[in-house]
């Protein structure tokens, strides 16, 4: 194996155990995936709070299935509601609500800490440095 597949390996196995203490966490304090985090976390950063589906896809890299269920499981809580793009009546925005702000902004600092404390476990900075992505 070379180098570079080896430092590959190496910084995805360490991302897909990050990810899943953040889920860990997640899931046991607030009651939620990392994706439906990630999916609060974009539109609470998004003007207006708001998305299409297809782009909130892309940026979770999610198709077009995935993003419909995942947009189900926030709606039934509250955290989200959709509506029709005033530009285009066939596209669908979905819309971050007071609820969901809420919930991400509870959910926020146990992420960053559970985030922190895992890219320290793993030596995430020595990490990238030697996968040459940091220099």
């Amino acid at each position: 194996m070379s180098k570079q597949s080896l430092s590959w390996l190496k910084l995805t196995q360490t991302i897909a155990a990050v990810e899943a203490k953040l889920s860990k966490v997640l899931q046991a304090q607030h009651g939620l995936g990392l994706s439906e985090y990630r999916a609060l976390e974009i539109l609470a950063r998004s003007p207006n709070a708001e998305m299409r589906m297809q782009e909130l896809a892309a940026y979770l890299g999610l198709n077009q299935s995935s993003i419909s269920r995942l947009v189900e499981r926030l709606e039934r809580d509250n955290s989200t509601v959709r509506d029709l793009c005033p530009d285009d009546k066939r596209g669908i925005y979905t819309v971050l609500t007071d609820t969901g702000r809420n919930r991400f902004e509870r959910a926020k600092t146990h992420y960053e800490e559970a985030l922190a404390a895992a890219l320290e476990e793993y030596d995430f900075e020595s990490l990238l440095f030697t996968a040459n992505i940091v220099k």
